[in-house]
């Protein structure tokens, strides 16, 4: 794997706020095989809207894996529609590919801290791979697990779900620790490369791990495949201009 990693695309605010305490900031995790170049356009579609001008975009750069022959933030595995008979032969998670990217989605979040942003002001979410790490970090991260207002998942899946109580066990998590974080999860009913039981197995454990049922959002979208569709960002858009006010 390449150890040189691009630097994340930075779209600053259009109407920055009076005190960056005020301001917000989303990191958008791009999904395998693409760059933040790939999922630009999407704040830069909300930005041309006027939509959350008070927000930081953060869109940060997978490194190249060679396992995967392509950008990537682990080795991905394949997702069977049906519980495995015998888990034991599945194919093992790439943990340590994870562990890397996590250390690196960790280090932006504390990029934003640092200026200013307030923790609780701050999403993490992404596409796909990008969902994967974000729910992952957002509810394991030794840091910010139950710190970080928002989480986002499109088109994803929550990676070593099974282990996810021990891995929070590991770091000193209390469960339930994230009762103040709002999570907005969504998916296509054709979407061939996630099935749909990923989906709730992605929820069930969100509300696990101590988000409140009525600040988990659960979305699907009749015939939308393994894409970001425009009708599903006009809904993330209206979900976040509601739990992501300004500040006066």
């Amino acid at each position: 794997m390449s150890t040189e990693q691009k630097p994340p695309i930075i779209l600053h605010p259009l109407a920055p706020p009076s005190h960056v305490s005020k301001s917000a900031a989303f990191i958008f995790i791009h999904g395998l095989g693409d760059d933040a170049t790939g999922v630009a356009n999407i704040a830069q579609q909300f930005q041309a809207a006027g939509k959350l001008p008070y927000m930081k975009w953060v869109l940060p750069n997978a490194l190249e894996n060679r396992d995967a022959m392509t950008m990537a933030w682990f080795t991905p595995t394949r997702l069977s529609p049906f519980p495995p008979t015998r888990p034991e032969l599945d194919d093992e998670e790439d943990e340590e590919g994870m562990k890397a990217s996590m250390i690196y989605i960790v280090s932006l979040v504390d990029s934003l801290v640092l200026e200013g942003i307030p923790v609780e002001r701050i999403i993490l979410g992404g596409f796909s791979q990008g969902h994967a790490m974000a729910l992952l970090t957002g509810l394991t991260s030794t840091k910010y697990a139950g710190h970080l207002g928002w989480l986002v998942g499109l088109s994803g899946y929550l990676p070593q779900a099974d282990k996810i109580p021990a891995l929070r066990d590991e770091v000193g998590l209390p469960a339930p620790s994230n009762d103040h974080t709002s999570v907005f999860l969504a998916r296509g009913t054709r979407d061939m490369l996630v099935p749909k039981r990923y989906l709730t197995i992605c929820a069930n454990k969100v509300l696990e791990c101590g988000v409140e049922e009525e600040k988990l959002t659960v979305k699907e979208y009749e015939g939308m495949g393994h894409v970001m569709s425009g009708v599903e960002l006009r809904d993330l858009c209206v979900w976040l201009e509601k739990v992501v006010p300004p500040v006066e």
